[in-house]
């Protein structure tokens, strides 16, 4: 069962090994420290693998009841994929989420973190190991900012004109048609662009500092379960195109994160042929 002294165990932990593996390595990964997984622009390094392994036994330890699995972990046996989903407590992690980012030595990278219970997510963690500043979010708790002036409860933006909005939408995960199709809508909104991390375009719509995030077609839940929980529990809505509400247990399915139900309604509309 997730108590607050595991909530706090968590926390210390991602902090504790990003200190310890993390920050170590950024700008100081060298070639065989880097390698690819589907293809070039999809990278693990030494830093991905080694985060997640102590950070794996770490919690393990801690919480004997809870499966713990993460990014890395799918990676080696695909099968881990459907556990995330089925556990009654599941940790999942993205050790380096924005690992791209951080391979080639920009900033904007993070660790995600997600309790799950049965495919739902009940608690998560948006840690930005730079700043050692973070965002957590519960159900019915609210989401909370924690920086070194305190913590700090988020509310997402409810601004509906386009011309005045920001938005995520990463487009190298869509076939070119689709591409194509997306493009024809951009000038329409003030700006759309992608961080190459889930983790900070998540952090950026709980903050209310972007309107809207539109995901891939495969939403991987060490990507999106704590983000999902972050946005809403800030105030805002995340659903899948089709409407249907978030499960780790989804393969398929493009999911959208907006600030309010209304520009959510107003933005599925537009990105039907998405779905």
């Amino acid at each position: 069962m997730l108590t607050p002294e595991i909530e706090q165990m968590l926390t210390d932990t991602v902090r504790s090994v990003a200190r310890a593996v993390i920050l170590p390595r950024f700008r100081r990964l060298g070639a065989g420290d880097i390698s690819t997984k589907s293809g070039p622009s999809d990278l693990v390094t030494l830093a991905d693998t080694e985060a997640e392994a102590l950070m794996t036994t770490a919690i393990r330890a801690a919480w004997p009841g809870a499966v713990v699995l993460g990014e890395e972990a799918v990676a080696a046996d695909p099968e881990n994929r459907d556990r995330m989903a089925d556990a009654d407590w599941a940790v999942i992690l993205d050790p380096v989420d924005g690992t791209w980012n951080f391979a080639k030595g920009l900033a904007t990278f993070g660790v995600l973190l997600a309790v799950c219970h049965r495919g739902l997510p009940v608690f998560g963690m948006l840690y930005d190991p730079v700043m050692d500043d973070w965002i957590v979010a519960s159900p019915g708790q609210g989401a909370t900012m924690v920086t070194s002036d305190g913590a700090h409860i988020l509310a997402t933006s409810k601004e509906i004109r386009p011309h005045r909005m920001n938005g995520y939408i990463s487009l190298g995960l869509y076939s070119n048609d689709l591409r194509r199709r997306i493009v024809q809508d951009i000038p329409d909104f003030g700006r759309l662009s992608s961080l190459r991390c889930a983790c900070h375009e998540y952090r950026m719509v709980a903050q209310g500092h972007s309107e809207f995030a539109l995901s891939g077609p495969t939403p991987h839940p060490w990507d999106h379960a704590a983000g999902v929980l972050a946005v809403t529990e800030a105030g805002g809505v995340v659903r899948f195109l089709d409407g249907t509400a978030y499960h780790t247990g989804r393969r398929k399915g493009v999911l959208l994160a907006a600030g309010s139900a209304e520009l959510w309604d107003t933005l599925a509309q537009r990105f039907a042929y998405l779905a």
